[in-house]
């Protein structure tokens, strides 16, 4: 169920039909379907949002998620444009989901939405895991949870008052000069 599809405004958006659902409310006449999408987007490098969109055509739906995702994009800091800086799980409703950066080459070890997300986001190599539900909307909400925990190590040097090449360092387990002279 996912597509790709470039955005006309020219900023290169790719968006991802994560999942679409028929909905029914009965009324007094029978029942009346209309039909509800869920879609992510994202450059490809580090901007992300997702969005929800009910309509009574599956064209209109898309389309109001989609506007819905462009208007609520967050900036996530990528590890050499590949790859997340640490682990991290978090939870929305029943669903948990755990997410760990991985080396060079790994590729991206997910399933159903997550891949969505990840693909959207610009992320090469990660290793994820959905537990409880496998229902997408919370899927997606406890990933975009966890994106809102991430740090970079230039958000940890700027609150612990310390040079980038420390955190680095610390976190890599090496000195401070063979950081540099990488």
């Amino acid at each position: 169920m996912a597509r790709m599809q470039n955005n006309m405004q020219g900023d290169n958006l790719t968006d991802k039909l994560v999942h679409i659902n028929r909905v029914s409310k009965t009324v007094k006449g029978g029942k009346n379907f209309s039909f509800s999408a869920l879609v992510v987007v994202g450059d490809k490098a580090g901007k992300i949002g997702f969005g929800l969109g009910k309509a009574l055509e599956i064209q209109a739906a898309v389309q109001k998620a989609t506007k819905a995702a462009k208007r609520a994009m967050i900036y996530v800091p990528l590890k050499e444009g590949r790859t997340l800086h640490h682990d991290m799980s978090a939870k929305f409703g029943a669903g948990q989901v755990v997410i760990r950066s991985a080396s060079q080459g790994t590729g991206v070890i997910a399933g159903g939405a997550l891949r969505a997300v990840f693909e959207c986001l610009g992320v090469t190599d990660v290793v994820s895991k959905s537990k409880g539900t496998n229902n997408p909307y919370n899927v997606v909400r406890a990933v975009f949870a966890a994106f809102a925990k991430m740090n970079s190590p230039k958000t940890v040097a700027a609150r612990r008052g310390k040079p980038v090449v420390d955190i680095i360092a610390a976190r890599d387990g090496k000195s401070a000069t063979e950081v540099t002279a990488e």
